[in-house]
């Protein structure tokens, strides 16, 4: 049983140490067992030594995996939430090895995977019950460690759903051929795990019924094999999911980012709810709690999966449960320190919440020995958190901004084409101040006279960065800076050049903001790819956007200059000139500086002076947040 029908989905987070459960993944799951989530579902583990090398996921093909398992449910059942464990292999997905080298990958058939360009090995018969064995020993340790349930990938384009799909599945054995053959590894892997795990158990089968990308197995294919799954008599549940990772459409949509609609995957269970009569779970982009009530209160699913949201806030389910929902810290989409850190082997994290996957280092706040009055000068990201973490151990906080709104550069970005969920980072910090009791004054500079006034112990600046030009020779032709077009405070000409050195979020954000009003853009971006510089999904699905918009992008072109209507750039690597002619204003994306304003402010007796986020140098809110937080804890 669990105590609401709020689950937490499987997600990869890097806390795993050579495929075995380490401290930092207990303390990571238990704060959301602790903070209210009715089931836990754990990440995906391997099951075969074909994909048994991967560092960031955990191995259940050897019995070392148990003992750590069953230490992390009995945590978790403490703070009153059951634990399932997820079991897969990427099949032609397998790409990494540990020196280096790329290992043999394996398959249904030879059909080369798109997203990775790997071509696989078709699996002799032979291999392929050596697979379902290894499924089943795998949740036979998972029984061993006393987790609660098993649920078996059968989706996302991996092993299982390559076997199931016929555009990758060529077999003409009784692993192939019709939909039965199709179906036969999956069914096999389900009747013996539940041979293994036994009948107190509970089974899931996680399904995709649309995969976004051409080749996907259609929805009623997968209807059909849940049918004949819930026939066998085996499964308790079927969850649901969207997107693949064999094609970029698809692994877009299977970490979708704030541009992809939120609750998107709801009636995709829906549609199976109403073919199977055993429970269906669901997940994807669900981060409101009216969202997630709705979901249920209609009856689309039993379940509904936060992931992302329960990285931003453990606490979500807790605040739900006690009508707080305005307490909640709402995920915002952005993929770059949980989705982002995952994919690069980093541990998991939050650009709002730094203390996910640092619970161990972060997740136990003390109060301050002696009280202080901290004056924090700046109101973007950095400064907030700053302010609330000092605030919430006992300090007395002052936050001064010189502009009418708090947030800071985060009011740029939300100001982009479908990107306005971004500005949720102020409204929650805001929040948080509220909270924690600091005082906030708009429209205030610091001056001396302000400095006195206050009497700080400690000054905290955090005044972020500004924008400058290029130091290049442009003549006769209008050069403008990102920030300004965002801010409407200029009109560019209809044939704009963008000159985007950062190959961030301003660079690609511009583009789209201006080939929708009508402009016809060129992106001239410094590095291999636009937006180089930001999270991989977020990245591809704006590409993608740009190429429908018909924004031409030229990557590795190093800015030079302009005149006459024309602007110059050099390759990076080829040192040729590229030349952009008939140019009307060139919109330069390039490095911003710390804002220096406050360096008059300086240490003195009794009064300390601390830089943050990019009063320091330069970066993303990220940084900015945690480094709020670290200084929040020090003082």
């Amino acid at each position: 049983r669990v105590r609401n029908r709020i689950f937490n989905p499987p997600h990869g987070t890097s806390l795993s140490h050579r495929g075995v459960v380490t401290d930092d993944l207990i303390a990571y799951h238990r704060s959301r067992a602790r903070g209210g989530a009715g089931l836990i579902i754990m990440e995906g583990m391997t099951v075969h030594p074909s994909y048994g090398f991967e560092e960031s996921f955990l191995y259940a093909g050897s019995d070392r995996i148990i003992e750590g398992l069953n230490r992390l449910a009995q945590s978790c059942r403490a703070e009153g939430t059951p634990v399932f464990g997820q079991l897969f292999h990427a099949g032609r997905g397998v790409r990494l090895s540990h020196d280096g080298s790329r290992p043999l990958s394996y398959s249904a058939s030879d059909v080369a995977d798109e997203r990775y360009r790997v071509v696989p090995v078709p699996m002799p018969n032979e291999m392929v019950w050596e697979f379902i064995d290894s499924y089943a020993d795998a949740a036979g340790r998972l029984a061993q460690a006393d987790l609660d349930g098993v649920e078996i990938l059968a989706s996302m384009g991996y092993l299982v759903a390559q076997f199931l799909n016929p555009e990758t599945n060529r077999r003409d054995d009784e692993f192939g051929g019709d939909a039965e053959g199709r179906m036969r590894l999956l069914r096999e892997i389900v009747s013996r795990s539940r041979a293994r795990i036994g009948p107190d158990k509970t089974l899931g089968v996680r399904v995709t019924l649309d995969e976004k990308t051409d080749k996907g197995l259609p929805a009623l294919d997968m209807i059909e094999i849940c049918r004949a799954l819930e026939a066998d008599g085996h499964v308790d549940y079927f969850s649901v999911i969207s997107g693949s990772s064999s094609a970029p459409d698809g692994w877009i949509h299977v970490f979708p980012p704030m541009s992809v609609a939120q609750g998107f995957v709801a009636d995709d269970a829906a549609q199976l709810k109403q073919a199977v009569s055993k429970p269906v779970l669901v997940a994807g982009r669900i981060n409101q709690p009216q969202l997630a009530d709705e979901i249920l209160t209609a009856g689309k699913a039993d379940m509904v999966g936060l992931a992302r949201a329960l990285i931003a806030d453990p606490e979500f389910v807790n605040k739900m449960a006690a009508g707080k929902a305005e307490d909640i810290r709402a995920c915002v989409g952005c993929n770059q320190a949980c989705v982002g850190h995952r994919l690069a082997h980093f541990p998991v994290s939050c650009i709002q919440n730094p203390v996910s996957g640092r619970e161990r280092a972060l997740g136990q706040m003390e109060q301050s020995g002696i009280v202080k009055k901290i004056l924090v000068v700046g109101g973007g990201p950095a400064g907030m958190k700053a302010a609330v973490i000092a605030a919430e151990r006992g300090h007395r906080v002052e936050l001064h901004e010189k502009n009418a709104r708090l947030g800071g550069q985060v009011n740029l970005a939300e100001a982009l084409p479908g990107r306005a969920e971004f500005g949720g980072i102020t409204t929650n910090l805001e929040q948080e101040l509220r909270q924690a009791g600091v005082k906030v004054i708009l429209n205030s500079r610091i001056d001396d006279s302000a400095l006195r006034d206050v009497a700080p112990d400690h000054v905290v600046i955090a005044t972020g960065a500004d924008t400058r030009l290029p130091e290049v020779e442009v003549e006769d032709i209008e050069i403008i800076d990102a920030w300004s077009v965002i801010r409407n405070r200029v009109q560019p000409g209809k044939n704009v050049v963008i000159a985007d050195w950062s190959c961030d979020w301003a660079g690609l954000g511009v583009a789209e903001k201006l080939a929708r009003e009508g402009h016809y853009v060129r992106l001239l971006s410094g590095g291999c790819v636009a937006g180089e510089s930001i999270q991989a999904i977020v990245r591809d699905q704006w590409i993608g956007v740009l190429h429908r918009l018909g924004v031409e992008m030229i990557p590795y072109a190093r800015f030079y200059g302009g005149v006459d209507g024309s602007a110059f750039f050099q390759h990076m690597t080829g040192g040729e000139a590229i030349v952009c002619e008939g140019v009307d204003t060139i919109v330069s994306c390039y490095a911003s500086q710390a804002n220096r304003e406050c360096d008059w402010i300086e240490a003195s007796d009794g009064v300390m002076v601390s830089r943050i986020g990019d009063a320091v140098s330069p970066r993303t809110v990220e940084e900015a947040v945690l480094e709020g937080l670290r200084l929040g804890w020090s003082i």
